[in-house]
């Protein structure tokens, strides 16, 4: 019988990066060496080669002694990834066309995207959006909002390039939309956007990407149903649903422009996932906060079913990497 933890529990040594990910009932994760692990449902493949249905209560090598850079998971169980050499590959559910491979066909091991070795970061949901070297956006997948930022509703099974613009430097998929940071410091937006989650003052659907606001301080940015950011400065923002308090302002509030979580500039990282929030500061203490459904909020008092302000995890100062899922939550200490 699977066992829930109200308190963090030690899962070996692990390095989580900014696109560490953990979506549905698959999660990947680094270890200290740039390997790639997986465990959890194989349904859609899960990148092991067992034909898609093999799953794993423990974690599994991907493709042994293959030095991997950076990945994204989709949320439907599929997976895209970028290797040292800079080569693109994805594998798992392709439903909307998410693994760019031209076709939607499922792959239960790593397919290499195109020929090129100039992919730098991806960010996946329902849709992808992929950074090159040369600072170029590309986007393929579900496009029934706009998400893909190609000024239409078309899906695309290929990598498509957004605009023409060469200064791309982050990217962000929240589910039907997305966010994306320039190398300016400005943030961008575009797609789905019924919660006031593009954070652009209302409720307009857009589908080609639009500024949010005129600062150029934004420094990184996490997207669920509701969006979280941090500037340069240290200062932490938030805007989009609020149901269960996610944005921690203490309300129910939904907000549709960037709106500051309190008046503290000692924030490093946040990352979010359906309605729960998750920070750390520069003293590396945790924070959490939103909707407390399955105790990832771990503070021993299961029966609160959320938080709408930021509360402090336990008393450490070690916490380096923080990634929240639906369900879960997983973390990496400074040892």
């Amino acid at each position: 019988m699977p066992i829930t933890y109200a308190y963090p529990q030690q899962g070996g040594i692990w390095r989580l990066n900014t696109q560490s990910q953990a979506k549905g009932q698959n999660i990947w994760a680094q270890l200290k060496k740039p390997y790639l692990y997986t465990w959890g449902s194989g349904q859609y493949g899960n990148g092991v080669g067992q034909g898609g249905i093999a799953s794993y209560s423990s974690p599994v090598q991907i493709t042994s002694s293959v030095l991997w850079s950076n990945f994204a998971h989709t949320t439907n169980g599929g997976a895209v990834a970028t290797k040292a050499d800079g080569t693109l590959w994805a594998w798992g559910y392709n439903g909307n066309g998410e693994l760019g491979l031209g076709n939607r066909t499922y792959y239960s091991s790593p397919m290499q995207v195109g020929a090129l070795t100039n992919w730098l970061n991806v960010s996946g949901s329902y849709s992808v959006l992929a950074i090159k070297t040369d600072g170029t956006l590309w986007s393929w997948g579900k496009n029934n909002y706009g998400q893909l930022g190609l000024n239409n509703t078309t899906y695309y099974s290929s990598p498509m390039q957004v605009g023409a613009l060469t200064n791309w430097s982050q990217v962000c998929c929240g589910p039907l939309y997305s966010l994306a940071i320039k190398t300016d410091g400005s943030l961008w937006s575009w797609g789905v956007n019924g919660g006031g989650n593009l954070g652009l003052g209302n409720r307009t659907y857009y589908s080609s990407p639009k500024q949010v606001g005129a600062l150029t301080n934004w420094a990184s940015v996490s997207a669920s149903v509701h969006v979280l950011a941090v500037k340069t400065d240290g200062t932490l923002w938030a805007w989009g649903k609020n149901q269960y308090g996610q944005l921690g302002f203490g309300n129910l509030t939904y907000y549709s422009s960037p709106k500051q979580v309190g008046a503290l500039t000692n924030w490093t990282s946040v990352s979010s996932y359906a309605t729960v929030t998750a920070g750390i500061k520069k003293d590396a203490t945790l924070w959490m906060w939103g909707r407390n459904l399955y105790n990832q909020i771990s503070l021993a008092n299961t029966g609160i079913t959320y938080y709408s302000s930021p509360k402090q995890i336990g008393s450490l100062t070690s916490w380096q990497k923080i990634i929240v899922t639906g369900g879960s939550v997983l973390a990496t200490l400074n040892q």
